[in-house]
């Protein structure tokens, strides 16, 4: 093998080798630094792609559990002011119960009417004033939007809650509408107390001011106690249906975000590995290409 001086061939492979070995020393001091194997398109671009995806669909699902979160507590509000006109109703019995009695004199029934006109007046003011976010709570749709991202993971839960006043107390035969993906047609269910049952029923015309009035405003009250206790079921029913979907939302959160974790997090038991072996391979590569160096050097002993 002859010898030169115009190209250190062992130099240059020494060299490339070396500026490779620190190019490989910074990705993984990058991953280690980061905690993440992908930093850039470059280190894995199918990887990036897909777990970029993932991310996307776990804000959706975490939004979407937001989402589910503000309409139980929308129904939990109408339940709360609910149960209050409950407690209304069944002191509204027990004044007509006692103004039913016909032993009770003039003044007596005007002062068991005027309680209870009192208590109608708290029953539209509850119906008007509830508010939840700002809006108004009864007489109001909600519509709870959730969805992963794409149009078949997503669906509308249309909350229907019906209006409430002295006039309308109660709501026997409400519907539930769901559409179950973008575009297609919502599923409504109805339900109803039983047969017979009465819907919304009319108190406003009610009083006390007879024994004859006092009974026949009894009945209504009952009535109105049992259509009260089924809107109550439905929004009971609401709230738990929606506590399950944010249950699902949760979860399919989760195992998105450990899929995303296994295509991006840095596995540090192999990081640390190559970390080893490219800081030894930086070492030799620094002596071998100085080694090479120093062999042109040789040259010059040949012309002493």
């Amino acid at each position: 093998m002859s010898m030169g001086v115009l190209n250190n061939i062992a130099a240059t492979y020494a060299a490339n080798n070396l500026s490779n070995t620190q190019a490989s020393l910074q990705n993984v001091l990058t991953q280690l630094s980061s905690g993440s194997r992908i930093n850039s398109g470059a280190d894995d671009a199918a990887g990036l792609s897909l777990a970029n995806g993932l991310q996307a669909n776990q804000s959706a699902l975490t939004q979407s559990a937001s989402n589910v979160n503000l309409g139980v507590g929308l129904l939990q509000t109408a339940d709360g002011a609910l149960s209050q006109v409950n407690n209304l109703l069944n002191r509204a019995v027990t004044l007509a119960t006692e103004a039913g009695n016909g032993t009770l004199n003039g003044s007596q029934d005007a002062a068991a009417n005027q309680e209870y006109q009192s208590i109608l007046a708290e029953i539209n003011n509850i119906g008007a004033t509830t508010t939840y976010n700002g809006n108004a709570v009864f007489g109001a749709s909600a519509s709870i939007y959730t969805s992963d991202g794409t149009a078949t993971g997503t669906s509308m839960d249309t909350l229907t809650i019906a209006a409430l006043s002295s006039a309308s107390v109660g709501d026997a035969n409400g519907t539930i509408s769901y559409t179950a993906a973008a575009g297609t047609t919502p599923a409504t269910i109805s339900y109803a107390v039983g047969a017979g049952a009465t819907d919304k029923i009319d108190l406003s015309t009610t009083d006390l001011t007879s024994s004859a009035n006092a009974r026949t405003a009894l009945t209504a009250i009952g009535n109105a106690i049992t259509d009260v206790a089924a809107q109550r079921g439905y929004l009971g029913s609401q709230i738990n249906t929606l506590n399950s979907m944010a249950g699902v939302e949760t979860t399919q959160s989760e195992n998105l975000a450990s899929a995303s974790n296994s295509i991006m997090a840095t596995d540090y038991t192999q990081a640390t590995s190559m970390l080893s072996k490219y800081q030894i391979l930086t070492q030799t590569g620094i002596s071998a290409l100085a080694q090479a160096n120093s062999t042109q050097q040789a040259v010059t002993k040949l012309l002493q």
